[in-house]
């Protein structure tokens, strides 16, 4: 059986990265500690390949046609797409792909009853996958990325319930499908707290994020499901908050774990809260079984 030897929730908002040298020295250190933490602790974890759940703002698919899941199976992952440069800010990555895992995902989660849709091509990336790939150095890296794209703009998308349920099959995939000596990351990109282009542009929920965070890391998920809902996600940001529905899937991966964030910033100017948490998988029940 595969081991999942690291997990992870990150924000991806652009501003951290286009906007990082105009922040306060504190708040500069909540994202360089965060990611820092991150990088350091995953590549101490040695993965071979790294599964990354992200939210798709409408790059990539008609809104008529949106899957809930889209993997991308392409040998190499470029980025960011040209139309979201000049918003992120971030330099030009070629990270490298794993098309085997890519597609005996894509085969295993259908088989455990998860619909998800698979592209070859390369896919248009903007914060989703680029914020954490060029804050982890991942492109100058060996560990072969999959990216998935997950809707959490188009309603209807798949609440927190059914994106836990996808990270169980995720974990049981991981466990039962893949190579005994396949060492794999984990991490969920998305949030915290923010309505992009919204009437509350400039507010961020601090307490909804600090509440979010504190079940996250005390790893209460009875809690952090009956709690943290898609209705409450929209009164703390609506159109953008829902992204943390990408920790989801990591979360139901693992199950429940004690964890640790790096502080956490509400500071209007970056439009998002700031806020990651690493899971210590080592207190996880499926862990030790």
């Amino acid at each position: 059986m595969a081991k999942i030897v690291f997990a992870a929730g990150v924000p991806h908002a652009p501003a951290i990265v286009g906007q990082f040298d105009h922040a306060p020295d504190e708040v500069k250190a909540v994202v360089t500690d965060t990611f820092e933490a991150v990088k350091q602790q995953m590549y101490a974890a040695r993965p071979d390949v790294l599964i990354v759940f992200a939210n798709d703002h409408l790059a990539n698919s008609r809104v008529r046609s949106y899957p809930d899941f889209l993997i991308g199976t392409a040998r190499e992952h470029r980025g960011p797409h040209s139309w979201f440069k000049p918003w992120i800010g971030c330099r030009d990555y070629v990270a490298k792909g794993n098309p085997d895992v890519a597609k005996a995902l894509f085969r295993g989660m259908t088989h455990r009853g998860i619909r998800m849709t698979a592209k070859a091509e390369n896919l248009n990336f903007d914060d989703n996958i680029s914020v954490p790939v060029v804050m982890t150095d991942l492109d100058q890296s060996e560990i072969g990325l999959v990216p998935v794209l997950q809707n959490c703009t188009v309603p209807p998308y798949p609440d927190q319930y059914h994106c836990y349920a996808v990270g169980k099959a995720l974990g049981d995939f991981v466990r039962n499908d893949l190579p005994a000596d396949l060492r794999v990351g984990l991490i969920g990109s998305g949030g915290l707290s923010h309505e992009p282009g919204g009437a509350r542009y400039y507010k961020i929920d601090q307490e909804f994020d600090r509440a979010f965070l504190q079940l996250t890391t005390q790893g209460d998920h009875d809690t952090l499901l009956k709690e943290m809902t898609p209705e409450r996600m929209d009164t703390a940001g609506m159109g953008g908050t829902a992204e943390i529905l990408a920790w989801y899937p990591i979360m139901g991966a693992i199950g429940e774990c004690t964890g640790e964030d790096f502080g956490y910033s509400g500071w209007p100017n970056f439009r998002c809260g700031i806020g990651g948490v690493i899971w210590d998988l080592s207190t996880s029940k499926q862990h030790q079984h």
